[in-house]
């Protein structure tokens, strides 16, 4: 029981992402889980897994955002965003109690569809489930790292001088070059060897004799 409460605490956040993790994946997940066997009965249970409740600010968020985007078709999103959120402090209580009381009866309902559905899974099912769970945690937290990484190397690429940028962007123009020079070899080849096919649309007007219509 202390695993199949730990497993639906954390599927709280799960949605239906499991859903689009397993999508064209088959019966088996890649690594790190690629051994782990998922039945067919899976996808179709983690389809109808419930969306965790918005919480009251979200509601109120998601309701007030598309209003100031009206009013302020200028600003940014982030900027737009911190002002609901000062007009959500300065909100009466009794204001946000309506949107308190929608998500207290959201929770409850959600809270008895995990139930109903903890019900139709045996502990095999369950165990599955869980691996699922680790291999979402481990897709997050690499998506963590990689954006943590991007937004380090975007601040260092700021702080550079204009002459420390310059010398990556010659070499970006040099490798560009390289590379249109080596590709435009390449489907000269293919040209020849009657493989058109394979080259890009720009190129198949260009033939052994001069050029041909476009296709």
């Amino acid at each position: 029981m202390a695993l199949l409460r730990g497993v639906w605490g954390v599927l709280r956040d799960l949605g239906k992402s499991g859903v689009e993790l397993c999508s064209g994946c088959g019966n088996r997940l890649r690594s790190p889980f690629s051994f782990v066997y998922f039945p067919k009965w899976f996808s179709s249970t983690l389809g109808s897994y419930p969306k965790k409740p918005m919480s009251s600010y979200l509601r109120f968020s998601k309701e007030q955002l598309p209003i100031f985007k009206a009013q302020n078709p200028d600003l940014k999103v982030s900027e737009l965003i911190r002002r609901i959120a000062e007009l959500w402090r300065e909100l009466p209580e009794s204001q946000k109690k309506i949107y308190e009381d929608a998500y207290k009866a959201d929770w409850q309902a959600y809270k008895e569809e995990i139930n109903r559905i903890q019900e139709q899974l045996t502990p095999s099912q369950m165990i599955s489930l869980e691996k699922e769970i680790m291999q979402k945690r481990l897709r997050k937290k690499a998506l963590i790292k990689k954006r943590a990484k991007l937004k380090s190397v975007n601040e260092t690429w700021k702080n550079l001088s204009s002459s420390q940028k310059q010398v990556y962007i010659q070499l970006a123009k040099d490798d560009k070059i390289r590379y249109d020079n080596e590709m435009k070899s390449w489907e000269e080849q293919m040209i020849e060897v009657g493989r058109s096919d394979l080259i890009r649309r720009k190129m198949k007007s260009q033939t052994k004799d001069g050029f041909e219509e476009e296709c």
